[in-house]
């Protein structure tokens, strides 16, 4: 009887360490390798996923591209179509906002209908960098041409 006392304490001991182990989450160490999630066909830094729900929680139906070896994501916030370009660490390189045409400066305006004439500006964004530089584009004939802050013409 005391041999069967002590298998059963043993067991139970047992299965608890057991238990205790499965129930610990795995501490992440510095890997070369970031962990990635797989969404809508492509791998996807946990810490890229991790920015978008940190600067815009509640986010649902998040679209992820794969954009120059980083990660864009578009998705709906507060009514406003927006955009980021994430890199695989979780810094926001790139935030797009989709705005009215006639929230475009004038000079972005004026150089559509003088070099795009009899065209329109479908869609218009702007465009901050991390170091906070705005940019404006302007998607005209299903061509993206892009403003300086002042609305000069770049490309």
């Amino acid at each position: 009887m005391k041999n069967s006392r002590s298998f059963t304490t043993l067991g139970v001991t047992t299965l608890g360490v057991l238990a205790l182990l499965a129930a610990t989450p795995l501490v992440p160490t510095a890997s070369a390798t970031p962990t990635m999630h797989r969404v809508a066909g492509i791998d996807v830094p946990a810490a890229a996923k991790a920015t978008l729900a940190r600067l815009y929680p509640g986010v649902k139906n998040a679209k992820w591209e794969k954009e120059d070896g980083n990660y864009e994501v578009g998705f709906t916030h507060q009514e406003k179509q927006l955009s980021l370009v994430i890199d695989a660490k979780g810094s926001v390189l790139e935030t797009e906002t989709t705005i009215p045409v006639t929230a475009l400066p004038e000079s972005v305006r004026s150089y559509v209908t003088k070099h795009q004439a009899g065209k329109a500006i479908k869609e218009a964004a702007e465009i901050v960098d991390a170091k906070g530089r705005k940019k404006y584009e302007a998607q005209v004939g299903g061509k993206d041409f892009l403003f300086d802050e002042k609305g000069t013409f770049i490309k």
